[in-house]
Parts: structure tokens; sequence; C-alpha cells
């Protein structure tokens, strides 16, 4: 656990000094080696004491002592509980001072205390100590103190804060993380024992398998609402897959390797399906996450909120204030689980409404953050139809106005504390835990109709009538017993909010990723109407032409809503063409888009299939008529400027760089030379990139490049685990078609005008030919 180190140690220097560092050292080695000394209980009182004020220790070794003596099996522990209610005033006023003081790292010198308890063995005997019943043969276990249990509890929690390796030690010890789960179905003790959890989980090496807790099933369904909500942040650090941190751990040709090693579900997977058996789990998450809460008025409501934001950096301070509440509700009336009787507390009266509404936003940040996890797992379609089924959209949509985007003052941004930057607070968590829950249950997903209302639904079909085109399968299928409620849809609530969103803001990106996942996909026509007669494209134009944005990643967001709003819609270029109505716009949004094409490449997709597209509907007027008026089709036209998106697109990655964000500009460049296939001019864009890589004088280099990169695609994409939907429906191009492409272009024989090989010189072939052997 500790160690001594660093120059501000008492340790250090002079005769009699050395005779402290022997027991000092004695008992830091016999951490090491599990040998000698272990804890001060081992050492004659006598001697303790007599180092004590020198040391500056305090008293601690002595009090460790006589709790030890005092905490035998046969004894009350009546005495050791007041002996450890001295160590513990001892250690909270550092365990605070580290809250309220920006958490410093811990280390001996600022926490010397702490230091000294759990040097002497005091971490371990309180484990001892609350694992203890535990160890009886008795078939009734012999039931502890409530408060000598939290007293223990809030000890060890202060320990992990404070000093160094403490939180590791107790997690490497499976049977006590396993016990702890079991303190939770009391709920006096319940908050200190879900705190210290938390702690330790952050910080294990593997992760708890669920399924391993005792009862499980029966614990979560015996807590409140309350201890529900709680139980979520512990849960998330169960369900999530461990971020590795490393970018290179990130590039598509590591996944697939790590794949291919790790056949077999991971243990957030087995986790979340464990949760899911659990009888009414999902339930209760989504009567959490909408559960409506009483609103504060009136002018003072930011200044409150932002006095009372300095205490909530750590949400223990807040839960146990709202704990006293529950309490002091308890001993008025029975005892109840429902909001009634924290409602009537008096105690939870005199709180700031501000806080109320924070404790609530906390609460609801953690259930949406597990919903949204499980909803991305490989059980989602059984999570989307309990989400449906239990009304978690049309419960978000009464939520929107009155707490997710509140509207207290002309501007939507709430305070960050003193830093106007930063994004940590409740509120700007919620929002974006919100905006990425929507994107999750719309992706490609036909219960994304539920965002909308019936009236909504209703000009959906109105479009398609119109339009002469069928209903969309999923509209009609949908359940209007499930959609929101009131005058408008969470999807146009969305999109009120996003229009009046400054340009700065950071909640932009995620809103246009929440709108572009209602439309990927299969193509809806009548979706991108009923988006573009609100307004969506001049807004998305604006923020990329005048609004001076230079965020790459919110440029990037409204470059992929913009294509997929587009895509095949000739309505939508002709508004395109209407906004853009100058030359200067005009080149201002090129060079949006070329400053990064990785960003933007999906934006180049649509207008290159939209194109094609509407060359084959010339005997449609009002499609010959956008063709010759609109400046980004005739621009798009010109075959120079196919090739030059062609050249870069090739050039910007490599086989050892692909990721999940970068692989699509392969993907455009595939789609690029399918349809030159359809067209049989393949051979002219591969003499072309021939001509280019001359004219660079690095001859050889880009095919190549080209020429690995497809053969990782075919290892990729023809896994039988990926799936190729995607592609397909995005491209409206078969994937028979995408895999016969990259087998021709792969082709060996030289002689084939349509393979890749024929266009490089002989001296130049396979640069890198070693590169996808195993």
């Amino acid at each position: 656990m500790a160690t001594l180190q660093g120059p501000e140690s008492p340790f250090n220097g002079g005769k009699r000094r050395r005779c402290h560092g022997n027991i000092v050292t004695k008992f830091t080695t016999s951490k090491i080696t599990g040998r000698g000394f272990s804890r001060g209980t081992q050492l004659p009182g006598g001697l303790l004491q007599e180092r004590d004020k020198r040391a500056k220790w305090h008293g601690i070794p002595t009090l460790l002592q006589k709790l030890h003596e005092s905490s035998h099996p046969n004894s009350d522990l009546s005495q050791a509980h007041s002996l450890l209610k001295v160590l513990s005033s001892q250690l909270s006023m550092e365990a605070m001072s580290f809250v309220t003081e920006d958490r410093k790292t811990a280390q001996e010198s600022t926490f010397p205390n702490t230091y000294t308890f759990d040097l002497f063995g005091g971490v371990d005997l309180l484990v001892e100590i609350l694992m203890r019943p535990t160890l009886t043969m008795q078939k009734k276990k012999p039931k502890m103190n409530d408060d000598l249990v939290k007293d223990c509890l809030s000890v060890l929690y202060n320990c992990c804060i404070c000093t160094e390796g403490v939180t590791k030690s107790l997690a490497a010890r499976d049977d006590f993380v396993l016990f702890l789960f079991t303190l939770m179905t009391n709920k006096k003790t319940f908050l200190q024992t879900a705190t210290l959890i938390e702690d330790i989980l952050g910080v294990k090496k593997e992760m708890i398998q669920l399924e391993g807790i005792p009862n499980l099933s029966g614990l979560v369904q015996s807590f409140d609402q309350q201890q529900l909500a709680n139980f979520c942040r512990i849960l998330s650090v169960t369900i999530s897959e461990p971020d590795v941190g490393n970018d290179d751990k990130h590039t598509l040709l590591a996944k697939n390797a790590q794949q291919k090693r790790n056949s077999s579900p991971s243990r957030a997977e087995v986790n979340q399906v464990t949760l899911l058996n659990i009888p009414g789990f999902i339930e209760r998450l989504c009567k959490l996450a909408t559960r409506k809460v009483s609103e504060a008025t009136g002018a003072n409501f930011l200044q409150e909120l932002e006095d009372w934001y300095t205490w909530l950096d750590n949400a223990l301070v807040l839960d146990a204030l709202m704990q006293m509440a529950t309490e002091e509700a308890e001993q008025s009336s029975t005892e109840s689980s429902d909001e009634s009787s924290l409602a009537t507390s008096p105690l939870r009266h005199r709180l700031p409404q501000s806080m109320k509404i924070v404790h609530e936003i906390m609460y609801k940040v953690e259930v949406l953050y597990v919903l949204c996890v499980l909803l991305m797992g490989r059980q989602r379609n059984q999570v989307h139809k309990m989400l449906a089924e239990f009304r978690l959209i049309p419960g978000l949509n009464n939520l929107f106005d009155k707490l997710i985007w509140r509207k207290y003052t002309s501007s939507n941004h709430v305070v960050h504390g003193q830093n106007e930057n930063c994004d940590c607070s409740p509120e700007i968590s919620f929002k974006i835990q919100f905006l990425r829950l929507l994107q999750s249950f719309s992706d490609h997903h036909e219960n994304k109709y539920l965002l909308l209302n019936s009236q909504e639904l209703n000009e959906l079909s109105a479009i398609s009538m119109k339009a002469n085109i069928p209903e969309v399968e999923a509209l009609v299928n949908t359940d209007r017993s499930l959609v929101c409620d009131g005058k408008k849809g969470l999807l146009t609530r969305l999109l009120t909010v996003m229009k009046r969103e400054p340009p700065d803001s950071s909640f932009r990106f995620w809103q246009a990723r929440a709108v572009e996942s209602f439309l990927r996909g299969a193509t809806s026509y009548a979706d991108q109407m009923f988006l573009l007669k609100r307004g969506l494209l001049e807004h998305i134009l604006f923020c990329i032409i005048d609004s001076g944005c230079t965020s790459r990643d919110v440029l990037q967001s409204y470059f992929d809503l913009l294509g997929e709003l587009m895509k095949f819609n000739i309505d939508a270029f002709k508004r395109f063409n209407k906004y853009v109505n100058t030359p200067e716009k005009f080149q201002t949004f090129l060079t949006q888009i070329n400053s990064s094409l990785v960003d933007s490449n999906m934006l180049v997709r649509c207008i290159v299939l939209s194109l094609d597209r509407f060359e084959s509907q010339t005997e449609d007027v009002k499609v010959v008529e956008v063709l010759s008026e609109c400046c980004l089709l005739s621009y798009m036209a010109r075959v120079e400027n196919r090739l030059s998106f062609l050249f870069r697109l090739v050039n910007i990655i490599n086989v050892q760089t692909l990721t999940q964000e970068n692989v699509s500009c392969l993907n455009t460049s595939l789609v690029i030379l399918m349809l030159a296939r359809r067209k049989a001019k393949l051979p002219f864009y591969l003499n072309a990139l021939r001509e280019k890589e001359y004219a660079e004088k690095y001859p050889g280099c880009l095919l190549n490049n080209f020429h690995n990169l497809l053969r990782f695609w075919q290892r990729h994409y023809l896994n039988k685990d990926k799936d190729s939907t995607c592609l397909e429906n995005s491209s409206c191009i078969p994937f028979s078609y995408w895999k016969e492409t990259v087998s021709v272009l792969l082709g060996p024989d030289r002689t084939s005008l349509c393979a890749i090989t024929s266009y490089i010189d002989e001296p130049f072939m396979d640069l890198d030919k070693d590169l996808l052997e195993d």
C-alpha cells in the first residue's frame, strides 16, 4: 500500500531517527515481501509511545493497537467503535482538505495521518473487522452495528483518496469487493458502500463479473429509486469496454488482431446480459430517467447554482445532504421508497431548489449513460424493444423544456464554475448524455420514428403521398401509442434549440450527431423533406460558411449531417444553390471541405453519388434544371475535380493509420471508382493515378498504398462478423458490387486494364508486400 518516499519524510538523519527509520523500513519491507512485521500490534506499546511524539504519529499506532485488542471475535465492539471514532476524526480532516483543494496528488507529506494509519496496518484491520461476520461457522451470522460499519467504510474511503496504493490494494482482494456488495442491502450503509465500491472498481485491473455478486437480482430489486440511481454509477464501470488509452491500439489493424485473439464475449458484454436478465431493471431505469422534478423559478437561479456548484465536484457531499433529508423524513413518517417521503422532508425544503434539481440531474446522467451503453451492445434490439415499451422517449420529450434545455436566460450556456470553457458541470454532462442517447437510439433503427408525435408522423405520410412514393415500412409499423405527446416531438424540439445554439457551443457537435443518426441508413426522401421544411439545410450552411466556426469536430458533424440531408434529394441541391448564391460563398464552402478531407469526405461521397443518380434522370425537367444551375453539382461533374479528390483520399491514409474515423476515406475513394467502373472509365482513373505518381516523382507509391488498403478492406469487410448493410444502405450500391470491384482492382493479371498491378512498373511493385502478412 503506502510507500516511504520524499525529502520531507520525518524518518531521515540523526542517530536516534535511524532507529525509527528501522521500524518504518521493516513495515514497508513486510508489505512487499509478506514476511516480518505487518502491523503496529506486533510492536511493544512502550516503543510506539516513545517514538510517537518525535515521529509526529499523533498516537495513531497506539490507537490501532488498542483497536486490534478490542475487536477480537467475542467482543461487543463498543470500545472498538469508540476508538475508531477517535481515529476517524483525525483522518477526516485530511480527506476534506483533499476534496476541497483540487484533489492534490496523494502523498505522505500532504496527508501524514492517513499515511501512518495505513503504514501501521489500519486498512487491513478495518477490512478484517468488516468481514469478521462472514468467517463464523454459526448458521445465524452475527450482525454488526450499522454506525460501526459506516465509520469503517468512511475511514477506508478517506484512506483511498488520501494515500496512494490503498485503492489498488483493496481492489486486488476479490473476496472483499464481492463482500462490499452484500453491505448494499442495508439502506443505512448503502451510500458509504456505494462510494467505496465505485472508487475500487475504477482502479481494478480486471473487470468484475456481475454474475459473481451473491443474489444480484434480489439486491437490485431491493433498491429504492435513489439507491438504484447511485448503483448506476457503479454499473457504468462494469458494462463499458475499458479505454486502452493508446491511439495505436485504436487502429483497425490492431482491433481486428485483438478480435481474432479474443473471439469470446468480453466481460463487459457478459455483464450487460446479466443486467438485462434482472426482472424490471430497464423499466425502473426508464422511470428514473423520465422522473419529473419540481422547478425553481426566479432570476436568482443561476447565481444560486453557481454558489452551490463549488460543493458538487464530489457527489458524496450532495448525496449526504439528501440522505439527511431522507432520514429526517423517515423519522416523521412511515418509511417509503417513493419520492413522496423525500418531498415532505423539512430539510429538503430548506435545501436550495437548485441543489434538488442538480441532484436529480446527476442521477439522470448516470442512468442515461447505462441505457446508452446497453443500446450500443450486442443485445441492442432487446433493449430497444424495452425502451419503447416503457416510453422512455415520450418521457424525455416531456422533460425537454423544463429540465433538459431550460430557458432561464437568453443563452443556453450553464455555469461552468470559474472556467467558462470547462465542460464538467452536471448540466452540461446531462445534455451531452441525453444527445448521445438520442444518437444511439435513432442510429439505423426503425424505432427512430418514436422521436416524433402523431401529427409529425402524419406529415411524413403526406410528404410520401405528394411525391408519389411508398411510405417507409418502419414508419407504417410504428406503434402510435408509443410516440411523443404534445405539440412537438423530441426531434423537432432538438432542431429548435440546435438553431439557437451559439456558434462556439460544444453542444453543436452532439446535436448534429443526434439529428444525423435519424437520417442514417436507407435514404428516406420523406425524412429529408421533413427536416428541410424546418430550415435545417440553411442552418448547416450558415454554420459552415458564415458563422466563423473553426472547430474541426463541429464542422465534421455538420458535413456528415449535410451529406445525409442532401443525398439523392434534388430539392436539397436546389435549396443549396439558393443559399450559396455568390462565388465568394461557394469558394468559402469549398475551402472548408478541402481543409480536411477526413472530416468532409462523407459529404464528398454524397455529392458524387447524387450526381451519378441525377445524370440518369434526365427525363425529369426539374432534375435537368438543377443539374444545369447548381454550382456544387457542376463542380463535381468536372472529372478533374473528382480525380483531385481521389488522389488526396488515397494519399491521406494507409493501412497502419486506418481507424474507425478515417476508414470512410477509403470507402469514398471506392465509391468514385465503382461509379467510374459502371461507366467503363475505370482504366482512365487508374492511369490518372499513375500519371500523378510520376508527376510527383514518387512512382508506385500511391498505387501500392491503394493496393494494400484494398487488401485490408477485403480482410476487414469480408469478415463474417462485419455488417455490410451500412455500406450498401448509405450508397445504394449492392455490397456484391463493392466486393466485385475490389476483386477486379486487386486482380493479379498485369494485362488487365482494370487491375491496379498493371499500372505499377515492375521495379516499384509490392513496396509493402509483407505489410499484411501474419
